[in-house]
């Protein structure tokens, strides 16, 4: 399912949201032009969960942790990278709205940092780079549910060859997408340690997170929200 656009209008400019994008875009053009030094540099700023579990010097060193957040910002090819910032595009202005420019970047921060070590928790063996804006956008998810939950989203279902587009109530999509992540974590664990794939509890960790934070962050004096408008 590929959501194209929600019911809510924002009310404010979503400068942080649109900043994010651009960084993860200027940095994925940057991972493009670093031929055949990339491997190294995602080795050194992605998340590698056995070199921050198991890190060899000073265990308060600052550069064990830096994968923390730099790995938020590097993506693994250009549909990982688009489909991570069409979700942050659809459901990232509405949150960044209700909390404010320099909340949202706050939390999408450390709904990322939250997401990165749920992913260490659950994999701390893992010798393989983990990179991508998803678990910070998964915090995103999370908090759009718990802030928006009358949302509605227009969907495209891709049928063989035929699109199919339908307005799904935002908890309904939301819901669905965080089960297909705890089923896919689930069937995890029973995997080899160095068998790769989508790092799926970041996903799960960051939308938890998200859930928790944005009730925690959501300022004291709210405006009403803004009318679900029509589609179509």
């Amino acid at each position: 399912m590929i959501p194209i656009r929600d019911t809510i209008p924002s009310r404010t400019a979503p400068v942080v949201t649109v900043a994010l994008i651009a960084v993860n875009v200027i940095v994925f053009l940057h991972e493009a032009a670093l031929g055949p030094y990339l491997e190294r540099f995602v080795f050194a700023s992605g998340l590698v969960p056995r070199r921050l579990v198991y890190w060899p010097g000073d265990p308060l060193d600052p550069v064990r942790f830096l994968p923390l957040v730099t790995s938020m910002f590097w993506h693994g090819g250009w549909l990982h990278l688009i489909g991570n910032m069409l979700y942050l595009w659809i459901f990232g202005d509405n949150v960044e709205d209700k909390l404010g420019h320099f909340r949202f970047l706050i939390f999408y921060l450390v709904a990322g940092i939250a997401a990165a070590l749920a992913q260490v928790a659950l994999d701390p063996t893992s010798t393989l780079p983990t990179v991508g804006a998803s678990g910070a956008i998964a915090g995103v998810l999370g908090a759009y549910l718990i802030s928006f939950p009358r949302s509605r989203v227009l969907t495209l279902i891709p049928i063989i060859i035929f699109p199919w587009f339908v307005e799904i109530p935002a908890v309904i999509y939301l819901v669905f997408w965080f089960l297909l992540q705890l089923l896919e974590g689930v069937g995890q664990l029973g995997a080899p340690a160095q068998a790769g794939g989508v790092a799926v509890w970041a996903h799960i960790g960051g939308f938890i997170s998200g859930v928790v934070l944005v009730k925690l962050m959501e300022p004291a004096r709210r405006r009403p929200p803004a009318p679900v408008r029509d589609l179509y």
